[in-house]
């Protein structure tokens, strides 16, 4: 394997998927393309082959990339609570691409990413990631400033601005539209925004009244334009049409990080599910260590958008059934949004293979 093509082939990737997914994080300091949040993680060059790396001997941290916005939010209770056991190095990042070599190199053990980014990462190194668990359910809502659009069938005929051309926010939003009995290219008139800040910019200037944005941008909008509300909560809808949870973010990690000490990696999955927990019970102290840590850049902003976040942390069968219904979604519309084939069973960490599979 080329290592220096995969790791450009993978970045390029990364940074359609990880725009996409979180349509950007509101922020008042965006100079910032990444902040440490604990310990700061080292990136130095690293000329071994992704078959070659490996993590280090056992002792060492578990090194943790986290992506600004609602994919890292369920982190950060853990990242507060053990920011001086040695256990763990978190990195905040602004987007994917700024870290994801790393993780193929094995300068990273962990990575909160786009789910759709892990399947291509999973068929990109041959198998040298798996996925840990959801971290995040849907994040995007239909915004209108207006009481028009009561459901999908009312978007017939209207323009709805969005990012994400290309992308999982357009797999989305045509998936929808079709099963609803639209068509996304005759019914609906989509217009491509290059980020969620200029669709905002179209809806505060009022030349838009319908957009798709993703949390937590939907609270800063609903802050910024009077009369803007929530319309259709694209979650609700995928699953009305899908049978199965849409999904924005997930955590994978290296198969030989966990390998090389199941237990410690079984412990931080442990401490990870606790802080999800405390993240959606203590909306006012989460909130102030996401901005504490990088993650959003306002608590007052960080408590309004957790609700709306869905946070969550699935994990085994339950995660391999939302997972595979979505990339299926995904795949039939475009199989390189998956990494161009199907993950197979060796993708999803802690989930026995399939009878088919083993055989």
């Amino acid at each position: 394997m080329n290592l220096k093509k995969l790791i450009s082939g993978v970045t390029a990737l990364a940074l359609c998927f990880s725009l996409a997914a979180c349509g950007g994080t509101p922020s008042s300091d965006s100079s910032e393309s990444s902040a440490p949040a604990a310990q700061a993680t080292a990136t130095p060059e690293d000329t071994a082959s992704a078959e070659q790396a490996s993590p280090e001997t056992s002792g060492t941290p578990l090194r943790i990339a986290g992506l600004k916005g609602p994919t890292t939010m369920g982190l950060c209770n853990l990242i507060n609570d053990t920011k001086d056991s040695g256990e763990y190095e978190f990195t905040m990042y602004g987007s994917a691409d700024e870290f994801v070599s790393e993780l193929v190199k094995g300068n990273l053990d962990a990575a909160a990413v786009p789910a759709n980014l892990a399947a291509t990462l999973y068929q990109r190194t041959e198998g040298q990631v798996q996925v840990a668990c959801i971290n995040t359910l849907g994040v995007l809502y239909v915004v209108e400033n207006g009481d028009t659009i009561q459901s999908v069938a009312d978007l017939k005929g209207k323009t709805i601005w969005t990012t994400g051309k290309g992308t999982t926010p357009e797999y989305v939003l045509r998936y929808v539209l079709t099963q609803n009995g639209l068509d996304p290219d005759t019914d609906v008139d989509i217009q491509w925004a290059s980020e969620s800040t200029e669709a905002l910019g179209h809806l505060q200037k009022g030349d838009a009244s319908i957009a798709m944005l993703p949390q937590p941008f939907v609270t800063t909008a609903l802050s910024q334009v009077e009369g803007l509300r929530v319309a259709l909560d694209m979650n609700t809808e995928w699953e009305a049409v899908a049978g199965s949870k849409l999904v924005t973010g997930v955590l994978v990690a290296r198969t030989d990080a966990i390998e090389r000490d199941p237990a410690a990696f079984q412990a931080f999955l442990d401490g990870y599910a606790a802080s999800v927990d405390t993240a959606n019970t203590d909306l006012e102290g989460t909130a102030a260590l996401c901005e504490e840590d990088g993650i959003v850049p306002k608590a007052a902003l960080a408590q309004k958008a957790l609700p709306e976040c869905n946070i969550v942390f699935e994990t085994g069968d339950e995660m391999k059934t939302d997972l595979v219904n979505y990339f299926q979604v995904l795949y039939d519309a475009d199989p390189s949004s998956v990494g161009g084939a199907m993950p197979d069973d060796g993708f999803y960490y802690g989930v026995a293979a399939s009878e088919d599979a083993a055989a």
